[in-house]
């Protein structure tokens, strides 16, 4: 019997003082894809970010890719983003390094040495998203499209169990978006776990999946509709 990658008990998120989300309560199971969606402000981006460690769990109970949450401290963290893949909006790529020295530098980061098997990941990964012509290229070199792919890429590195995807389609165009939803899918099909926080609802129309919504500090499942 599997066990749930993330498994929440009548949990309560907390940004500061402020609990923005209350009474959780949550199970997700290897190779699933979930949406969280919701309005700016309504607690998605916090959720995400209790489930990476940047927010403490001060109520309630949860385990994520092994991990309890409630007693992580600094010093776990490390290790457990070695678990998980992390994509955001805004790329988060070093502008001062080319493509492959964006993910060699998380390789080294993560307790890589060898560099011929670091040469082997990169390549590995960036060919899974298409990338692998950029290998040499500055950031400001490729589109904005391409370079989600590059942190898709970067995601992949240590073979996450799950990809967390906050809002990696905000700043790209719609048929961008719908290109790195495609390669997401493709992802998951594959048998990666991701959760994905977005505010596009037109993407959730064309790529339907289990859907949970922020809205007045609760989080439930929302039922969408087929046209």
């Amino acid at each position: 019997m599997y066990q749930p990658v993330l498994k929440l008990d009548d949990v309560t998120i907390y940004q500061g003082n402020n609990a923005v989300l209350t009474n959780i309560n949550l199970e997700v199971n290897p190779g699933e894809f979930l949406y969280i969606i919701g309005k700016t402000g309504t607690g998605k981006s916090s959720f995400m970010k209790t489930l990476y460690g940047d927010l403490q769990l001060k109520s309630g109970k949860g385990t994520f890719v092994d991990y309890d949450l409630a007693k992580l401290r600094d010093k776990h963290i490390p290790y457990l983003r070695r678990k998980i893949g992390i994509v955001f909006q805004d790329f988060k790529l070093l502008p001062d390094r080319s493509v492959y020295d964006n993910l060699l530098f998380v390789l080294k980061a993560t307790g890589w040495s060898e560099k011929r098997e670091m040469d082997v990941k990169i390549n590995e990964v960036l060919d899974k998203v298409g990338m692998k012509n950029a290998v040499h290229k500055m950031p400001h070199q490729i589109s904005g499209g391409e370079q989600q792919r590059v942190a898709i890429a970067r995601a992949l590195l240590n073979d996450p169990e799950v990809i967390l995807a906050d809002e990696p389609t905000g700043n790209l165009d719609p048929q961008t978006s719908v290109e790195v939803m495609q390669l997401l899918k493709e992802i998951n099909q594959n048998g990666k776990t991701i959760i994905m926080a977005t505010h596009d609802y037109a993407l959730l129309m064309k790529f339907p999946s289990k859907t949970l919504k922020c809205d007045s500090g609760s989080l439930f499942e929302v039922v969408q509709k087929t046209v």
